[in-house]
């Protein structure tokens, strides 16, 4: 029996299921951001902890700003000098050329695919109510009215703002209680097996694996999700 959703966001609503660390890598591949896979990884985890350690993001940022910021952490990192010599030699007209590329070409692509999340919510939330569940910077609200989100969730649970981040199941169990049903009654979907799936299944709720591309090629359990999907609008098939 299913009697309402609890969505994850990000790499799952705006990524189909791709991680966000992949997604970017791609779209630095197709711009021809000159970085290896490695230095890539290193410029990406500084950007995060960055971000995480400091208070950049405000609530009225919207994602595009979000993803500017986020970018030009990354490609600072790989151009900054150390020991002498840097990762990225770049100019500043080619520095400022390859941020917005990158950062243009990433937009695009989520904008075609939250129009599709978008479209198999609407339908969802026509049978069921909705909660969101994020690890977000504070301002998840502003990114759901950017990509036509707003008025589809009861509720919105946001990590910056409650104090609690996944993997903590006692974030879900939050979202639990703004659906005002029984967790076994509630189906978590999420892109990450380690801070959607597993914490999920501990706050007794059912649970759907949205499985794209992975940051590491990790191998998990596949029987522990209820169901694992490759595309959104197979939530649609599941005839309850």
């Amino acid at each position: 029996m299913i009697k309402g959703y609890i969505f994850d966001y990000g790499a799952t609503l705006d990524t189909a299921g791709c991680h966000w660390g992949k997604m970017i890598w791609h779209a630095y591949e197709r711009q021809q951001v000159p970085a290896t896979w490695q230095q890539f990884r290193e410029a990406y985890v500084y950007a995060e902890r960055t971000l995480g350690r400091n208070l950049i993001i405000k609530p009225n940022f919207t994602f595009k700003k979000t993803l500017d910021i986020k970018i030009r952490l990354e490609m600072e990192y790989l151009a900054t000098v150390r020991n002498g010599q840097s990762i990225w030699a770049a100019t500043e007209e080619e520095f400022e050329q390859k941020h917005r590329a990158v950062v243009d070409d990433l937009y695009e692509k989520v904008t075609a695919i939250t129009a599709h999340s978008r479209e198999v919510l609407q339908q969802l939330n026509e049978k069921y109510p909705m909660v969101l569940v994020s690890n977000f910077y504070g301002n998840i609200n502003e990114v759901l009215k950017e990509f036509g989100f707003d008025g589809l969730f009861a509720d919105v649970i946001e990590s910056a703002v409650v104090g609690v981040r996944k993997p903590n199941p006692e974030i879900f169990r939050l979202g639990v209680k703004a659906l005002g049903l029984p967790a076994e009654e509630v189906v978590v979907v999420g892109d990450s097996f380690y801070k959607d799936i597993i914490p999920a299944k501990e706050a007794g709720c059912q649970t759907v694996w949205f499985t794209g591309e992975g940051w590491n090629d990790d191998k998990y359990d596949e029987s522990i999700p209820d169901k694992i999907i490759r595309d959104i609008s197979e939530l649609l098939e599941r005839g309850e």
